[in-house]
């Protein structure tokens, strides 16, 4: 298992080291987080929620460091934590059965020609 607040510091670290090597593209990621985390219909808890489920289909770890973090702060249970999780595995399995009919065809196809 990670050490989460390690790896949480060590990411703070590379960031910086990023910005001084390339600031404009870290501005530029972080006027897009601003951006996406400015809205009106969706409160904090939500779209961190979604941020979650979103980061463990990406296998985004300091996404994950990140949005579990900020999703307690912004009150969300474990409970509902897992929920999201739930939402992420599912949709995972969605995709490599949607990407398993694609090899069916692939099969199907190799033949021919």
């Amino acid at each position: 298992m990670e050490d989460w607040d390690s790896y949480s510091a060590g990411l703070r670290d590379r960031g910086r080291e990023l910005k001084e090597l390339h600031p404009e593209v870290v501005k530029g990621f972080g006027a897009l987080s601003r951006a996406a985390s400015t809205t009106k219909l969706l409160d904090a808890k939500t779209r961190e929620l979604i941020a979650i489920a979103v980061a463990v289909t990406t296998r985004c770890q300091g996404c994950i460091d990140a949005h579990a973090r900020k999703a307690k702060a912004a009150g969300a249970s474990r409970e509902e934590i897992a929920e999201a999780l739930g939402v992420a595995i599912a949709v995972n399995a969605g995709a490599a059965l949607t990407y398993s009919l694609h090899v069916l065809d692939a099969v199907a196809g190799a033949g021919e020609g």
